[in-house]
């Protein structure tokens, strides 16, 4: 191998070769980015990006255990790769014995390509969305609203090799879109988010004719006090509270009695019935449209996630099956403290089990309720019933009689997602759906809008 290769694969062969440690996980993660952002119906700026960061995981075994420490650089060629991995060394030699501490993984096979070179992106992922944006654009401006918002896309390849053997690649594409239409005295916005893996499954104009009925509903406006509301909330705020609620489904916290998942009096709650609607929650890293890694891809400890476990197989997970809460999150390390089965945390969130009713048709069964757009500055308040609290934002919508009659204020709302799947009346079609609050962060979710009798809009908000 050459000491001058500059190729991802054989950075990380290179970086396991200068390593002097007991054990060693490299990963390199190559990306590139594209991305369009536009606002007043013009197209602002875009622009192409590619990075390359390699972390260098070293383990060193002592007396008293084995310590780990963990180094990531940006923009690693092979003529900086020692002073990586010393540095790793170092780090895991000046280290306590790791809490986590597990034998490297062994035994998966290799990737076929793993010696192929990284998949990218480029301003040609745009190719038909762009035209159709600027036709959205045309229409806006021809029906008096402005559109503003940008369109994303990222290909990351990563690639997995350990001192053990592994030799795992995974290419995970990530598109999002966020279009927000003003009126154009900004005393009125509505807003649609989607995920996507190409933007080939993305229409801009049915987006923005999506906007334009909203925007028409906030012309006539509602003053509702602060209160519980029968709240119909679509799949995207549905997602952002199912997301945090695994988040925090930590299977070691649950069974110290820290959380909304500990049963009084000692252990888990695991088996208890979390719903009376026959929904299952669940992560699978083959789900169509939305594929993630299919191995653990970790560059760190903690938690429930263990730099010990890169490269441990993944396979579908439920997290509660037909209401009933069945698995929660754990690494091989707080596993084997808990005894519960080893469940690593899946890059995607599925939500089924609902009528295969639309939220249009939810709204027509409706007598009297609040329609929400999405959720927004969601922040924890009691981790012991992962009370949480955040805003409604970009438009809240008054129903009557099956109809939407106008617009209200947004509120803050203080809402527990676990209480919340226990009070739900009425779950409808899943789709796939951004969620808004996370998708800086998360962005493979597929959730039904959920009908609940009672949400709890604790104050008004005059943010628009």
């Amino acid at each position: 191998m050459s000491t001058r290769t500059n190729k991802p694969h054989e950075i990380v062969e290179r970086a396991l070769e200068l390593s002097t440690a007991d054990g060693c996980v490299v990963i390199a993660d190559e990306q590139s980015t594209a991305n369009l952002r536009w606002a007043g119906n013009a197209l602002t700026t875009n622009g192409v990006t590619r990075t390359r960061t390699l972390t260098v995981i070293a383990t060193v075994d002592g007396k008293e255990g084995t310590a780990s420490g963990v180094v990531s650089r940006a923009a690693v060629t092979v003529d900086e790769l020692e002073s990586l991995v010393r540095a790793a060394e170092a780090a895991a030699r000046g280290a306590a014995p790791a809490e986590d501490a597990q034998p490297l993984v062994t035994g998966v096979p290799a990737s076929p390509d793993f010696t192929d070179g990284p998949a990218e992106t480029s301003s040609a992922v745009f190719a038909d969305f762009a035209p159709a944006l600027g036709e959205s654009f045309a229409r806006a401006r021809a029906g008096g609203r402005e559109l503003y918002g940008f369109a994303n896309h990222e290909l990351v390849s990563s690639y997995l090799g350990t001192s053990t053997g592994l030799r795992l690649r995974h290419d995970q594409p990530n598109g999002t879109l966020e279009l927000n239409a003003k009126s154009p005295d900004r005393t009125r916005s509505a807003w649609a988010g989607r995920s996507t893996r190409d933007f080939k499954d993305v229409d801009p104009a049915a987006l923005d004719a999506e906007l334009a009925v909203r925007l028409g509903w906030a012309e006539r406006k509602h003053d509702l006090p602060a209160g519980r509301y029968e709240t119909l909330l679509p799949p995207t705020a549905v997602a952002d509270l199912l997301i945090y609620q695994m988040w925090s489904a930590s299977g070691r916290d649950a069974a110290e009695g820290r959380t909304v998942f500990s049963k009084p009096g000692g252990g888990t709650r695991l088996g208890d019935r979390l719903t009376e609607l026959p929904l299952t929650l669940r992560s699978d890293p083959n789900e169509p449209g939305l594929e993630s890694s299919p191995f653990v891809l970790t560059h760190s400890s903690g938690g429930d996630s263990s730099v010990f476990d890169n490269g441990l197989p993944l396979t579908a997970t439920e997290w509660m099956r037909a209401g009933e809460l069945s698995s929660l999150l754990t690494s091989r390390h707080s596993a084997g403290l808990t005894g519960l089965p080893v469940a690593p945390g899946i890059d995607n969130l599925i939500l089924d089990g609902g009528e295969d009713r639309s939220l249009e048709e939810m709204v027509a069964n409706t007598a009297r309720g609040l329609l929400l757009t999405c959720l927004w500055y969601i922040r924890e308040v009691d981790p012991a019933t992962l009370l949480l609290t955040g805003l409604t934002r970009d438009g809240v919508y008054l129903v009557e009689n099956g109809e939407v009659t106008g617009e209200v204020t947004n509120f803050r709302f203080n809402e527990s997602p676990v209480d919340l799947l226990g009070r739900a009346t009425e779950a409808g079609r899943t789709e796939k759906t951004l969620p808004r609050e996370w998708s800086d962060w998360f962005t493979r979710a597929a959730m039904p809008a959920l009908r609940v009798p009672d949400f709890n809009m604790s104050s008004v908000s005059r943010g628009v």
